[in-house]
């Protein structure tokens, strides 16, 4: 998520009418809407809704629906302020207690004549904010070719992950694990194949992805997982600890489980929001914190040893956080100037340390797993945003160049031909082939699917896209 040009979505814009359809699962009968060959189950929630005791408290099972379920508007959102006015994904923030819920869109019942392949989709938003409504991660074009899209809530900010005496740590990953062993028993009754299940997310929802790997705890509930423009800093103690005696002193509670409970979510996320940008904190204030069962060891370093079995698909954009007014252009300068194009030779940038250092970091982690790793970059600079800037990419995965705020992000023609591209390389690698590139094993020349770089063909099979940050790590492994 960055600051951008998309007002923020209102709530329930993109529920559509349809023919009620019901599905029975061991969750109890859920009554979705079927628009022509794609059926909607919006807003079911997963676990107990996190109020009360509940509140800073390890997810509940939702019990079995003893009346049939209406699912046919998206559920709250655990979201309640954005982080910016305004922002590049338009990013609902729905009312309600119950934010720990799913959405599910799948294929019609008729077309299932063998269980459908399914990816779970992760929000980003910094681990502070992000909503699963969003009209981008509509996951109809999945669901057109034969892949069941489930887009999933977990607890924000303090509420998520806050590190708090007699609170368990990582409580939006233990929200995320739940909603994966949701999808494990419910989603054969929907037409899913529960061992077949990538795990997807993009910035922050692709650092938990990553997170979710690297834990001893992600085993055996996903078989893939995709991670476009995440990262693996790990919140340290010191970092957070520091940051929530802040924020209690600003709110007038003590930074404990009593203090912070008294405050709304609301609240909390508001104080978060400004004392971030009065202090003028980096991209992570709080997110997956490092020393619990969930993430005994950093996330690289468990990578080293976890999710070997799992093949992994990730990348980031080209400019990330430095295209536009982050990095010295103006919108309307959509190639590098040379003072560019030196910083991202040498690796310097926000964009290289942050993101895309992760790709060849991981890769060379997991350079000795079975399963496979492989690297992606997407290089088309939005004239708009003036760089292949954080977030644009995610209309083109998700084929979706028709959503409300595309055009303000994108421009008013994107390339068509490159969202059907980029979609049908997801959609392969959720249904299990290999990619058709080279694995990738974090040494310097790695192979790399570039996708829309200008003057190339629309992807290109390549190499050394990541090499200066893969040259340093060499070298540093020789010096080991």
């Amino acid at each position: 998520m960055t600051d951008g040009t998309s007002p923020p979505a209102e709530p329930g814009e993109f529920d559509v009418p349809g023919e009620p359809v019901a599905v029975h699962a061991p969750a109890g009968t859920v009554i979705g809407r079927r628009i022509g060959r794609t059926r909607r189950f919006l807003g079911i929630p997963f676990a107990e809704a996190p109020t009360g005791a509940r509140r800073f408290a390890a997810p509940v099972p939702r019990g079995r629906f003893t009346e049939p379920f209406d699912a046919s508007r998206h559920g709250a959102t655990a979201q309640a302020v954005t982080l910016f006015a305004t922002t590049t994904v338009p990013e609902p923030s729905v009312p309600g207690a119950d934010v720990l819920n799913l959405a599910v869109v799948a294929p019609a019942a008729d077309d299932c004549r063998e269980p459908f392949p399914v990816m779970v989709w992760i929000h980003g938003g910094g681990f502070l904010a992000g909503s699963p409504a969003s009209p981008w991660y509509d996951g109809r074009a999945f669901a057109r070719d034969g892949v069941i899209c489930v887009t999933v809530g977990y607890r924000l900010g303090v509420d998520g992950f806050a590190p708090l005496a007699d609170v368990p740590a990582n409580l939006g990953l233990r929200d995320l694990l739940l909603a994966l062993d949701w999808v494990q028993e419910n989603i054969a009754a929907f037409g899913g194949d529960p061992d077949q299940v990538t795990v997807a997310g993009q910035s922050a929802g692709a650092g938990a992805v990553l997170a979710l790997l690297s834990s001893p705890l992600g085993s055996g509930r996903f078989h893939r997982a995709v991670s476009l423009s995440g990262v693996t800093l790990d919140v340290g103690e010191d970092t957070a600890r520091d940051f929530l005696e802040r924020l209690g002193h600003r709110l007038g509670v003590s930074p404990t489980r009593t203090g912070f409970g008294s405050r709304t979510v609301e609240r909390l996320q508001q104080g978060v929001i400004d004392l971030r940008s009065e202090r003028g904190d980096g991209p992570l204030v709080l997110g997956p914190f490092v020393g619990d069962d969930i993430l005994p060891v950093s996330i690289t370093d468990g990578f080293t040893v976890r999710g070997h079995d799992v093949p992994l698909l990730l990348g980031a954009t080209g400019d990330e956080f430095d295209s536009g007014a982050v990095g010295g252009a103006t919108p309307e300068k959509s190639h590098p100037s040379p003072v560019d194009t030196a910083a991202r030779a040498a690796g310097t940038r926000v964009t290289d340390t942050l993101f895309r250092a992760v790709c060849p970091r991981a890769a060379r982690s997991r350079r000795k797993a079975d399963a496979g790793t492989w690297l992606y970059s997407f290089e088309w600079p939005s004239p708009v945003l003036g760089g292949a800037a954080h977030c644009v990419d995610i209309p083109y995965f998700f084929d979706v160049l028709d959503a409300p705020g595309v055009t303000q992000a994108l421009g008013p023609i994107p390339p068509a031909e490159l969202a059907t591209l980029m979609h049908a390389d997801l959609v392969a690698f959720v249904r299990g082939p290999e990619p058709a590139w080279a694995r990738a094993t974090g040494a310097p020349g790695d192979p790399a699917r570039e996708y829309g770089r200008p003057g190339a063909a629309l992807a290109a099979d390549t190499t050394g896209v990541f090499d200066p940050v893969a040259r340093t790590l060499s070298e540093r492994a020789e010096e080991r």
